[in-house]
């Protein structure tokens, strides 16, 4: 079985034969490049915002306030439209791109679309780090993100599909981990090039980008595309070749057979996304869109965007600031690496709930050290108090690397019946860069005008989204996909009236496959 967004296993719930090849490990981290270049793209930006000669060329109205003692607010010195603009054109043009990224995704295969995002992203980070005006800026940054609303597409799609099950959480969550990783890498750059003489340091953090796009890129060239892609595009034969490169056993002719016979049933359905608005699919439909906006509304966007600006904020000199953005980009990465060991044997549910309790606990610590310690035109943070914020920036940090960072886009990968798993992840794809576009617009002015209690507001979100957790979020743990209709949602006390009631959808896809198999 392919995990995530591919095709599932025999009815029984066993696993095909399978061996965990060379060809998948190399295919994964090559892949999961765009995840790197992801990663980098949400942590650079903050950490040149923060630097002064780049404010002075392209928004000198906010390098005047950072320059001015005592005029204007701590919360506010920062706020400005756009600045905020150059942070979130990116995930919406990544929004708009999502739609042509589904329609290539399927055509083309996932081969081809990492391709298109690798080009996206190389373009963009020359227009970026060439930048002489704000128009090129922007521009680079809508390239930037329509290589991001390629790369979320195909990506996830190409891991869960070459991915052996009983390894299916930790290669999903291998997207995620190159997205944190890339943060790191950008923090340690923003942290060397701020310490550059002559102003341009900025243009070196924007065009080390290139880094991970050219990866993208040549890893796009160099991995075979997925069994599932060929086959569903006619290739029969390359599609059982690659099935048995990536196995590696010679034996695939049952996983084989699958495979045509769900792509056949899949391409019956003329119109992906009107099937996905039926009542037996609408608890997949809540919670993918559920999972991506309470992802965002944890605040942990608003946080890795803005961290350098953050810390500067309450206190923190220049160095220090990125410094400490540094370390906080670096407990992400570790954090990550605790939900791929864990998730597949703790489960979904229990990290999720674990990180609720975490995330509101250092929030309200963190709202009520600034409420009392920052003013508006006055701070008296100490030593011990600045370090206890980053403590506790940390310890939140921490709790979603390992729950509603990769779960948000796991668990949606696992739900979905393979009629509709494409139209599914597009919506999971723009819903998400909807509300990261909202954050990334409209955080550094809440911050402004709620003050300390922005922390407040996103810690009020988390005790939201834990209590759907708690009562609405089945765990799917080592269930297999076609088995989501008997032992998840057929089980579950509120979902089973959508499932139960549409006669319509009593046959999940396993069955109608296993029928014919018998």
């Amino acid at each position: 079985m392919a995990g995530g967004f591919g095709t599932p296993a025999h009815g029984g719930g066993g696993d095909f034969e399978a061996k965990i090849t060379l060809v998948v490990v190399i295919s994964c981290i090559l892949a999961a490049s765009g995840g790197l270049m992801f990663g980098y793209d949400i942590g650079i930006s903050g950490g040149v915002t923060a630097m002064p000669p780049f404010l002075k060329k392209f928004f000198p109205v906010v390098y005047k306030k950072t320059q001015e003692k005592g005029n204007e607010s701590n919360y506010c010195k920062y706020d400005n439209q756009g600045l905020q603009l150059f942070t979130s054109s990116l995930y919406l043009a990544a929004l708009t791109a999502t739609f042509a990224a589904s329609h290539t995704t399927r055509t083309l295969g996932r081969k081809a679309t990492m391709l298109i995002a690798g080009i996206f992203f190389i373009l963009g980070t020359i227009f970026n780090a060439a930048a002489v005006n704000l128009l090129m800026l922007i521009i680079g940054r809508i390239l930037l993100g329509c290589g991001v609303g390629f790369a979320n597409q195909a990506v996830p799609l190409f891991l869960s599909e070459i991915a052996p099950t009983r390894i299916r959480g930790a290669l999903n969550i291998l997207f995620q981990l190159n997205t944190t990783i890339g943060i790191l890498f950008a923090n340690l750059v923003n942290y060397g090039t701020a310490k550059i003489s002559g102003g341009w340091g900025w243009r070196l953090s924007l065009g080390l980008a290139g880094v991970p796009a050219v990866m993208l890129t040549l890893g796009s060239l160099i991995v075979i595309d997925t069994p599932n892609s060929l086959i569903a595009r006619g290739k029969l034969e390359e599609g059982k070749a690659a099935l048995k490169k990536i196995r590696g056993v010679s034996n695939v002719e049952p996983e084989y057979l699958e495979i045509v016979e769900a792509s056949r049933v899949a391409s019956e359905v003329k119109h992906p996304m009107r099937n996905l608005l039926k009542r037996r699919n609408r608890p997949q439909l809540v919670i993918a869109v559920c999972m991506q906006i309470f992802q965002q509304f944890t605040g942990i966007n608003a946080i890795m965007f803005y961290a350098p600006v953050l810390f500067n904020t309450v206190g923190f000199k220049s160095d220090a600031s990125l410094y400490s953005a540094v370390i906080t980009g670096a407990v992400n990465v570790l954090a990550t690496l605790v939900s791929i060991y864990s998730v597949d044997r703790l489960g979904r549910r229990i990290l999720l709930l674990q990180a609720g309790f975490q995330m509101f606990f250092s929030q309200m610590v963190v709202a009520v050290v600034l409420g009392l310690r920052v003013k508006d035109y006055s701070e008296s943070l100490t030593k011990g108090l600045a370090l206890l914020v980053v403590v506790m920036v940390c310890t939140f940090v921490s709790a979603f690397a390992w729950s509603w960072g990769p779960l948000g886009w796991l668990i949606p990968s696992e739900t979905f019946p393979l009629e509709t798993r494409s139209a599914g992840q597009s919506v999971a794809v723009c819903v998400n860069m909807v509300f990261t576009f909202v954050i990334a617009q409209s955080f550094i002015s809440m911050l402004c005008h709620f003050k300390f209690g922005i922390f407040i507001f996103f810690s009020g979100w988390v005790l939201v989204m834990s209590a759907f957790v708690l009562m609405y979020l089945p765990e799917t743990k080592n269930v297999p996909i076609e088995e989501m209709t008997d032992r998840v949602w057929r089980r579950h006390w509120y979902w089973r009236r959508f499932v139960d009631d549409d006669e319509n959808g009593a046959l999940e896809l396993s069955g109608r496959l296993t029928h014919c198999q018998r």
